[in-house]
């Protein structure tokens, strides 16, 4: 038995669930949120909290707290949001804000712009050094933080690149080291 499935997900004020069968809307402040389930899970509103409930077979408890969890970031989603802060470090490598979309500044020959999918807020701090990534579905934030690091990541020898906040780069000594640099 899952022990995240079995407890139930509390919902907040103003947010609103409906359940039609296997689809789950949830509407809350930052937006409104939908997804299918498996049709074997039942989720239930009971008493301003969500409960899911599986089958008896022991093949279903993986699937169980999965089904919560993913419940349980929708209303936290609705709710509060979530965001991914990314850091930029190397010489004239900068990103900035035109309108909606993200201009970054790495070292190519050309600079690099980033179009929003809907629903995801961009936000530059004034060193033009810090990426917020900020969003309601923590799937999509998350791979739009992943999509912007992977245009130039984080490189052994000086570090250069983009990086998330707080990630450490494992950095590598390079030629002088290598060779005992007399």
């Amino acid at each position: 038995m899952s022990r995240i499935g079995k407890m139930p997900v509390a919902l907040p004020k103003g947010v609103t669930v409906s359940i039609d069968g296997t689809n789950v809307k949830v509407k809350g402040p930052k937006g409104e949120l939908s997804q299918t389930f498996h049709e074997d899970m039942t989720i239930a509103q009971e008493d301003g909290k969500l409960v899911v409930s599986k089958p008896d077979d022991p093949a279903y408890d993986a699937m169980h707290g999965l089904t919560r969890a993913l419940l349980n970031n929708m209303v936290k989603g609705v709710t509060d949001g979530f965001s991914k802060t990314l850091e930029i470090e190397g010489v004239g490598y900068r990103g900035e804000l035109q309108g909606k979309n993200l201009v970054l500044a790495l070292g190519y020959s050309h600079p690099v712009p980033v179009e929003p999918p809907p629903g995801i807020n961009f936000s530059v701090d004034k060193s033009q050094r810090v990426i917020t990534v900020e969003g309601a579905d923590k799937q999509t934030v998350g791979q739009v933080a992943a999509n912007i690091r992977s245009l130039r990541p984080p490189e052994p020898y000086k570090g250069k690149g983009i990086r998330y906040q707080g990630e450490k780069i494992r950095r590598k000594a390079g030629k002088a080291g290598k060779a005992g640099a007399k």
